[in-house]
């Protein structure tokens, strides 16, 4: 029987998150009465607390990390006694729990579900990322002591939780093997656009400011998410390929926005390159719907190898033919409708990209191929069928 649910997530807010904002009215369509708590957005989700369709949604006040790994040791501090705080608060107000859902990273958030196990509460581990990868991936630092806090850290969430949920076969390969978990406790929930949000619209020429093609970049803009080798590959581009035809929009914000701006003017792309931040849907689809090839430049690194990329999901939802790295979880998403540099060469990414220009049937095939995987196998419906099983074994 469905009951009350608490989702908790850290980096970032509500409904902004989509894939917890999926997972959250999924639950609620079952019959869950459904909780989350987040920290508050800078420019929207600012409410402390509001319900949207039918899901509490409570806030609290975040300022995310700046430098190195001691940065992040206060965001995660702060954002774990505030997330306790309101937890508490749900109980008091609503009643007990019967469901919490803790959505990494960081990989903390275990105990506040250990505290609520003690009253019968169980608790569903959502791997967004493996946080071990991810600081290896980051920082660049090794094996160090960090690391292997961060692996402990994993360990204590695998050891507390009673189902996991991992957002593709990757990642449930790594519950089973490195946390012990058993096969029928893990349940792939891959993460998957909204329809209702990338909806193709008219091109307009005029966002290609004046040349013949438009390359789009959708994303975070942090250490592991490539935009410098983006850059590098348009420089590629113009400098071994001879193109000079093409403007290229990046859209999206993140840790380095700041840097690979710097970047593409060391460069000598101002030209041919505009950073819009992050924009509303509306704003999005419109680059989108008239982009010509769309870039996925994650490098191949511990953690972007077996991680699904929500940009290359987005992009075969808009029908785009798309330029990635050679990464295993990438082939896996995007199939035939990605063509695949060798890994971190900006110079086969940059050829790559020049002949998807020069080949406009062989670019829609690819866009066809990608909206038929994200309308069918790749689908919401059916990561939702897989949630709401993995529910199912949690209160069984």
């Amino acid at each position: 029987m469905p009951g009350r649910a608490l989702i908790l997530v850290e980096n970032l807010s509500v409904p902004f998150d989509r894939r917890v904002w999926q997972e959250s009215t999924t639950l609620r369509d079952a019959g869950w009465e459904v909780h989350v708590i987040c920290p508050q957005g800078s420019k929207r989700d600012t409410e402390p607390f509001v319900e949207l369709d039918g899901v509490r949604v409570h806030r609290y006040p975040l300022r995310a990390a700046t430098g190195g790994p001691a940065g992040y040791l206060k965001e995660y501090g702060s954002a774990l006694w505030h997330t306790l705080r309101l937890a508490r608060e749900v109980g008091e107000v609503y009643g007990r729990v019967d469901v919490v859902h803790a959505c990494n990273p960081p990989d903390l958030l275990y105990l506040v579900a250990k505290r609520m196990r003690r009253r019968g509460t169980r608790f569903v581990f959502d791997q967004h990322d493996l946080v071990p990868e991810l600081y290896l991936s980051r920082f660049d630092r090794g094996e160090d002591l960090l690391y292997n806090v961060v692996r402990r850290l994993e360990l204590a969430t695998y050891r507390q939780a009673d189902v996991v949920i991992a957002t593709n076969e990757s990642y449930r390969r790594v519950a089973i093997d490195r946390g012990s978990m058993a096969p029928e406790k893990v349940f792939v929930v891959r993460s998957a656009p909204a329809t209702d949000r990338f909806r193709q619209v008219p091109a307009e020429p005029e966002l290609k400011r004046g040349k013949e093609h438009l390359l789009c970049y959708l994303g975070v803009m942090g250490p592991q998410d490539g935009v410098d080798h983006a850059l590098r590959a348009l420089a590629a581009l113009r400098d071994e390929q001879g193109r000079s035809d093409w403007h290229a929009v990046f859209v999206g914000a993140g840790d380095t926005f700041d840097q690979m701006r710097a970047l593409a003017t060391q460069l000598g792309l101002d030209e041919w390159v505009e950073f819009t931040g992050r924009i509303p849907d509306e704003d999005l689809v419109r680059y989108l719907s008239t982009a010509d090839v769309c870039l996925s430049p994650d490098p191949l690194n511990p953690l972007n190898d077996v991680s699904t990329m929500n940009k290359v999901m987005e992009y075969m939802a808009m029908g785009r033919a798309i330029v990635s790295y050679e990464l295993r979880e990438a082939r896996v998403s995007a199939g035939e409708a990605a063509v695949y540099a060798r890994a971190n060469d900006v110079s086969e990414f940059a050829k790559l990209t020049a002949e998807l220009l020069d080949d406009p049937d062989r670019r829609a095939r690819m866009g066809e191929i990608g909206r038929e995987r994200v309308a069918g196998e790749l689908s919401w419906a059916r990561s939702a069928e897989s949630l709401l099983a993995a529910y199912a074994e949690a209160i069984r």
